[in-house]
């Protein structure tokens, strides 16, 4: 039965994949809504004296889930028989809507079963998921369809809602949480900026180095603003700790029964992240609103505040100057634009990037500066949801003052952090010689002296034959060898290197002329005798070749003879004492193959057929 006839068109099934997303959106709405009703009953049923009957605490509970998306409440039953206001919205509570909007949306906007085989066979079987703006639009009318109705209920309740406040902020509420569920359906993707939009910001967006540097802007803000929230909570729990007594008499005198404390602990619970928020704006210095005639800052507290019994309240500070306890809050802010510092100079001096890599320090300061913004701007959207009136006359003004503490934010973290940003990244980029960082350039490539002197040893193994024949004329070809080795092992005296002139004399007698033996060859009477070398220029490295002849007496130009016991000899030295102390002797087996293989022909031969035979 559930199995879709090969009948249904494509279009019925788009058809249908919008009306499921709009029963989705209905059905998340309708779990917040149940899940906040199924509490309130709960309380409701186990306090003993209860104000009103079921449909009383259902259309109460309809009022408190649509406070939670940001929208004002009007409580009509006062002293004064005057409607009052109720705008401080639990922060805590808007996190369930959101999630719930997001995550309907996602589903809806995730491709189906059929098209994920491949859309051939979802196109054979008629299967068709909604377009990601139809998704969205389903999703978002479902989700508000329920919020009306739960509006119209709560009419005759306790606490029911303004209906401006439908409009702006439940409906940008709910279509960004589905629109950011879309986007997290389609993989996140950072598509080309509007048509609409300047020219000069498409082709900026369009960029790769763009998105990356705005990415770290986005970063950095996020960190301050956690580190600003996490700094007014510390701020909050230490003033509770120090007014227990009064916050023990708050919770108690609100409440005589369980059921009754257990409402105050789960509301002062959902206003945690506002008392947080309230402790960073006092720490930036702006402070909070105690009523219209009175303010709390650093500096110490104004007027005459006029505060409901609650809790939480109990952390404000008493009237008066401000001490060095209250002054002590401004390294909240001071902390808020380290951490933005910090992220922007990991990213622009990161330690696994080569120092041609980095960020230039104009580019360090205008994403640190672009960070500060975006904190700005997230504290004044948070603390203007956290504060608010909840009456009438003095209380119509409480809470922190967005205008104010959102600019605070962005001038702390733009004049601390700024700075701290460029000695950070100097500090990164500091020299590898007395400090942790290690260029990846220099760790991955070898540095110009390694390589010389990895070609040197090289060399000296190579040339050791040569030099061992000019020793052996006096003292021998194992004496030559051994202080061949004596001379890379003296740390004071200096490396000889290879040349290739120093054969040609050593064959030619030792000062430029032909030997005997060379004069009676067919090649050396044709080919004239080589002059002395001339006297290298300082500074001057030739180029060095591997010797023409190099089966000489050693038969190898690497393993064998004294080129083994020369190289073995510098290895050792340049490990600093690692490589074990034993003799370089060279493999049996390999021995046995070389003493096997056949001789290499000279390759100055007449009969090899080389360009040094021919006369």
């Amino acid at each position: 039965m559930t199995q879709r006839s090969p009948k249904v068109t494509v279009r019925q099934n788009r058809t249908l994949a919008l009306l499921s997303a709009l029963v989705k959106g209905a059905v998340a709405a309708g779990l917040g809504l149940g899940s906040l009703a199924v509490l309130v009953m709960v309380v409701w049923i186990s306090s003993p004296y209860p104000d009103s009957g079921p449909g009383g605490a259902l259309r109460a509970a309809a009022g408190v889930w649509l406070l939670a998306h940001g929208a004002g409440l009007v409580r009509p039953d006062t002293l004064s028989g005057v409607p009052a206001p109720v705008g401080v919205v639990p922060l805590l509570l808007v996190l369930g809507p959101v999630w719930l909007a997001h995550r309907a949306a996602r589903d809806a906007a995730e491709a189906p079963d059929e098209l994920r085989e491949g859309p051939r066979e979802g196109a054979r079987s008629g299967a068709a998921g909604p377009s990601r703006a139809g998704a969205f639009c389903a999703v978002t009318a479902g989700y508000l369809l329920v919020v009306a109705g739960a509006a119209a209920y709560a009419r005759g309740g306790p606490l029911y809602a303004d209906p401006g406040a439908l409009a702006f902020p439940v409906a940008p509420l709910v279509a960004g949480a589905a629109a950011a569920g879309v986007w997290t359906a389609a993989g996140r993707p950072l598509g080309p900026a509007p048509s609409w939009s300047p020219l000069a910001l498409q082709e900026a967006v369009a960029r790769t180095l763009f998105r990356r540097r705005a990415e770290a802007a986005l970063r950095s803000a996020a960190a301050g603003l956690a580190m600003l929230l996490g700094g007014g909570a510390l701020l909050v729990a230490v003033a509770l700790g120090r007014n227990a007594a009064a916050a023990q008499d708050a919770f108690l005198g609100l409440a005589g029964d369980w059921s009754g404390r257990i409402a105050v602990l789960l509301l002062a619970a959902a206003l945690v992240p506002n008392a947080a928020l309230w402790g960073a704006a006092y720490g930036l210095g702006p402070g909070f609103s105690l009523g219209t005639g009175a303010t709390a800052t650093p500096l110490g507290l104004d007027g005459t505040p006029a505060l409901p019994r609650f809790p939480l309240l109990a952390a404000v500070p008493d009237q008066g100057a401000g001490s060095p306890a209250n002054w002590a809050a401004l390294a909240v802010p001071v902390a808020a634009a380290l951490a933005v510092a910090w992220f922007a100079a990991r990213r622009a001096a990161p330690a696994d990037v080569p120092r041609a890599r980095a960020w230039s320090p104009r580019e360090t300061v205008l994403v640190t500066g672009l960070a500060a913004l975006g904190c700005g701007v997230g504290t004044a959207l948070l603390t203007a949801v956290a504060g608010g009136p909840i009456g009438t006359g003095a209380l119509s003004v409480f809470g922190p003052v967005w205008w104010l503490t959102g600019p605070a934010a962005l001038a702390w973290t733009a004049v601390i952090g700024v700075p701290a940003a460029l000695l950070l990244r100097l500090w990164r980029l500091r020299t590898p010689g007395w400090a942790w960082r290690r260029d990846v350039g220099e760790a991955d490539e070898p540095s110009t002296a390694e390589v010389r002197q990895e070609v040197e040893v090289r060399q000296e193994g190579a040339g050791g034959a040569g030099e061992a024949e000019e020793r052996e004329q006096g003292q021998g070809a194992e004496e030559g060898a051994g202080d061949d080795a004596g001379n890379d092992a003296a740390p004071g005296r200096p490396r000889r290197r290879w040349s290739p002139w120093r054969r040609w004399r050593a064959a030619a007698g030792g000062d430029g002329r032909a030997g005997p033996a060379d004069a009676a060859s067919p090649a050396a009477s044709s080919v004239p005798a080589p002059g002395p070398a001339p006297e290298a220029a300082p500074g001057f490295e030739p180029y060095d070749f591997l010797p023409t002849d190099p089966w000489h007496e050693t038969g190898d130009p690497w393993h064998g003879g004294a080129a083994r016991e020369a190289r073995w000899a510098s290895l050792k030295q340049g490990s600093g004492g690692l490589m074990a102390d034993f003799p370089a002797d060279r493999p049996a087996d390999r021995a046995g193959q070389a003493d096997r293989a056949d001789p290499v022909p000279d390759r100055r031969a007449p009969d090899s057929g080389g360009p040094e035979a021919t006369p």
